[in-house]
């Protein structure tokens, strides 16, 4: 077996492997195959044989049979004891050198192929013969590790359907600037609800966000652009600051702080019920003067405020470039590959793993798992 590495300079194996889960590397997601077709945004119909036969807990006793000790968090994501993805690349580098896998730091330049069947693989150092090819080359987010779009051509050159590459699981950019204002915000309790230019809601989340100089990120914010398609169609997303209380609960805890401020700015009566950052940009937003006194906010202007909590809008433009996203949607259709064995229904010998593939999911080793 020959693994050809293509891309920039590469000595270090596993580059892309070693920045995922911000250097933690999540290897996986600690749950059953149902749970797990749930967190994939599209017809995931095509993983199912794939996921009978390296199931998430199989991924795990095998990387643990190898001495590489995984610990569960938040959310049932898998990660090394040590958080350091290093440890991951550094065993399957260890695991390619024990099966005898030959490295060759070259540049793939394309596959042959002679009567339907793949014959070799033309890379900047020579001609491979072989009678099977694996394209593992990733999609076309973190480009600076090597994943530049070359699997796409090789397959298409073969005769695969390629779907349109997009972003995601990346940022969302504001068409505004109410995220500016509150850059470096972070919340960790709130409930996002993406909605479509028609106000039907396409996704909801509960977890974690933060404000940046552009827009949203987090990873509730990353799942949500998943289901943003590829039409540029327009999309709103809302937040709920406080989805832990109904409106008639937290109107009571309004008019309890009101009454403890019914003499002060309306401005200096929310500190309890906000982060600072945020209260200039929800009076705004509410449509009350922040100098008015609290003594003389009516029920109508209450009412509004409590819209704004319940359903903070921020106007999206768009995602940000597909080199920022943690992965990459779209790529070799999977109507022309078995879902038993990986192999192209149009070549022969030709297998194809990883993010190359039609196939995505959210975030919480479920990508990962599905490259496995």
């Amino acid at each position: 077996i020959t693994t050809v590495l293509t891309g920039p300079l590469d000595r270090l194996l596993g580059r892309k492997l070693r920045i995922t889960g911000k250097g933690r590397c999540n290897v996986t997601n600690n749950c059953d195959i149902k749970t797990f077709m749930e967190n994939i945004p599209g017809d995931g119909r095509f993983l199912y044989s794939a996921l009978n036969r390296l199931s998430p807990t199989q991924t795990m006793e095998l990387f643990e049979s190898h001495g590489l000790k995984l610990k569960t968090e938040r959310g049932n994501r898998v990660f090394p004891q040590s958080d350091n993805a290093n440890d991951v690349a550094a065993l399957m580098t260890k695991l390619c050198r024990n099966a005898g896998v030959k490295l060759m730091q070259a540049h793939a330049t394309g596959i042959a192929a002679e009567e339907g069947c793949v014959s070799g693989v033309s890379t900047d150092q020579g001609f491979i013969p072989c009678r099977a090819a694996a394209v593992c080359t990733g999609g076309l987010s973190y480009p600076l590790t090597g994943s530049t779009g070359d699997g796409y051509r090789m397959a298409a050159a073969l005769g695969h359907t390629i779907v349109e590459p997009v972003g995601s699981l990346v940022p969302l950019v504001e068409r505004g600037h109410d995220c500016a204002a509150m850059q470096g915000l972070a919340l960790k309790n709130v409930t996002l609800r993406l909605k479509n230019a028609k106000g039907k809601v396409v996704f909801e989340e509960f977890g974690e966000l933060l404000f940046t100089h552009f827009g949203l990120s987090g990873p509730i914010v990353l799942s949500a652009s998943a289901h943003m398609d590829r039409k540029g169609e327009a999309f709103t997303v809302d937040l709920d600051l406080k989805p832990a209380l109904d409106e008639k609960t937290l109107d009571k805890r309004l008019l309890a702080d009101f009454d403890k401020h019914k003499n002060s700015d309306f401005i200096n009566a929310l500190g309890e019920l906000l982060p600072k950052k945020l209260i200039p940009v929800v009076i705004e937003k509410s449509g009350i003067d922040p100098r008015e006194k609290v003594n003389a906010i009516t029920k109508k202007q209450r009412a509004s405020l409590l819209r704004v909590l319940k359903a903070f809008p921020v106007e999206i433009s768009g995602k940000r470039p597909i080199a920022e996203a943690i992965i990459t949607t779209g790529g070799v259709s999977v109507r022309e590959v078995s879902p038993k064995t990986m192999e192209s229904k149009k070549c022969s010998g030709l297998y194809f793993a990883g993010e190359v593939l039609d196939v995505d999911a959210y975030t919480g080793g479920f990508n990962l798992q599905i490259a496995w």
